[in-house]
Parts: structure tokens; C-alpha cells; sequence
């Protein structure tokens, strides 16, 4: 029997009953953390975006991680499809890269999103399973306003209300609706741009944000890994601010730690 297709907006989206033994077309980013969350869900196959690849090829390092799984996955190209946009990846995303467990089923770069989830159908559930959690949330600054580091900003709490929080998400809104830009309202929140991408999804988060009255930034793909938070704050540069961040005097190239830096200042002044 051919497994089922399930599309949807973030690998955070997709409940265990519908993703177990499917192909999750999924418009997260291709990283090794979107990667685990495919894994525990036990799907039998995984579509990713690849986020612009970026620094250490971190937008698609999930690939080689569901290998080890015999788990075939693929990325579309970020500027083939709205990253955060599941059914715009049906539409009219194209296979940019694949594990051999993909390739050996037939799916190849250049062919088109919809061709290679029919294709990844073959696959079977392997019933392996991933490693314990990934340690995904980290205290950076301790002194209010604290500093998160999330990996996900699906971590994002409640208790963050008076806090700065640094994501290694990618910067773009789920099926484009506003109200996905952060679950709960932050002090300020830094993502990664995914390479910017089509119709610019990796930076749509950002006025949504502002509309909130929340400071936003992301950080460019090419300097910081995505899904990983603590890159995303050590190594980060700028690339595009929101206008509530503009109106602090934060501006583009900057560092993340200097933004978050200037960040808490404006804050308890």
C-alpha cells in the first residue's frame, strides 16, 4: 500500500496520528532539528525546504541526519517555494537535494515537489528511532530582560513574556497568517532569514511582529546555522529589522550579540 501524503506548514504542525508511516511534505527548513522532530513522528519519508542552505549546509544537514534512520528526505529550493507554505510547495516547489535513501526511490533534483512525494509513496516505515531529545532551549543572559536561545520558536512560552528570545526557526509566517508569526508576545525575537527566498517568506514574520509591537530581526542564512539558536547568536549578522527594531536604533549588519546587547538597553531605559 502506498503511503499517504500529508502536507503542511511546519514539521511542528503535524500531529503523530497523521504523520506516522506517511510522507510529510513540510515547509520547515531542512535542519537537523525540523530533521529529529520527522524522525519521532516515525514518518516514512520527509520534504523539507532548504532554506538557502547556508552556513555549514545547515538548511539541509537534516537529510544526512534521517539517513542514519534509512528515513528517504528531500528539500525544495527556497526560491521555488515559500518557505512556511506548505501547499505552495505542492504547487511549485523543486527537489534541490535528496539522501540516498530518496535517490534509490527515484526522487532527483530539478523534479518537482508533487513528483517526488508520489515517488517517496514507496517507502516503508523503518521503526527506528531517533536518539533522546535534542537540547533545544538555553539561557544566554540571566539578568532581566533574560535572553532564550530556542531552536525552535515553538518553544516560545508564556513564562518568555519579559524576554528576549533568539530562535533558530526560520523567519517566515505558516501558511502566510499573521497570527503564527510567535505564539506568545516576547520583548523582542530574533530568526533566521532562510536565504530570504520566494515572494521574500523568510522575513515574513517580521512586520507581523511589528503590528504586535514586538523588536524583530532575523539573521542571514549564510552566517548563522538555521535551527541552531546559539549560531543564530554567535555567529549571526543582521540582515533585515523590523520598524519597531529600526525605531531603537537597530539596523541591518550588525552582529546578534550586539543587537541583542542594544536590544536590552533600550529596554530598561
Amino acid at each position: 500500500m502506498a503511503a499517504p501524503v500529508v502536507v503542511a506548514d511546519s514539521i511542528t504542525r503535524v500531529t503523530p496520528e497523521a504523520a506516522s508511516g506517511a510522507v510529510v511534505v513540510n515547509a520547515s527548513h531542512g535542519g537537523v532539528y525540523a530533521a529529529y522532530l520527522a524522525a519521532k513522528l516515525h514518518v516514512a519519508a520527509a520534504i523539507f525546504n532548504d532554506a538557502g542552505v547556508g552556513a555549514d549546509r545547515a538548511g539541509i544537514s537534516g537529510l544526512d541526519y534521517l539517513q542514519e534512520f534509512a528515513i528517504p528526505a528531500a528539500t525544495v529550493g527556497h526560491n521555488t517555494s515559500r518557505i512556511g507554505d506548505g501547499a505552495d510547495m505542492m504547487a511549485s516547489g523543486v527537489i534541490t537535494y535528496a539522501n540516498q535513501a530518496a535517490i534509490a526511490l527515484g526522487v532527483r533534483a530539478g523534479q518537482s515537489c508533487r513528483d517526488a512525494a508520489t515517488a517517496l509513496q514507496q517507502a516503508k516505515p523503518t521503526g527506528k528511532a531517533p536518539p533522546e531529545a535534542l537540547e533545544a532551549a538555553f539561557l544566554i543572559v540571566t539578568e532581566p530582560p533574560q535572553v532564550w536561545a530556542l531552536d525552535s520558536a515553538s518553544l516560545v512560552l508564556p513564562d518568555h513574556k519579559h524576554c528576549i528570545v533568539i530562535t533558530g526557526s526560520h523567519g517566515g509566517l505558516l501558511g502566510g497568517r499573521p497570527e503564527t508569526a510567535l505564539k506568545y508576545d516576547v520583548r523582542g525575537a530574533l530568526y533566521n532569514d532562510a536565504g530570504i527566498g520566494k515572494d521574500d517568506a523568510g522575513t515574513s514574520r517580521l512586520p507581523a511582529l511589528d503590528a504586535r509591537g514586538i523588536a524583530a530581526a532575523t539573521v542571514s542564512a549564510a552566517s548563522a546555522r538555521i535551527g541552531d539558536a546559539r549560531s543564530t547568536y554567535e555567529d549571526g549578522i543582521i540582515s533585515r529589522v523590523n520598524g519597531r527594531a529600526a525605531a531603537l536604533g537597530l539596523h541591518p549588519g550588525m552582529s546578534a550579540r550586539d543587537f541583542v546587547a542594544a536590544l536590552r538597553k533600550a529596554l530598561v531605559r
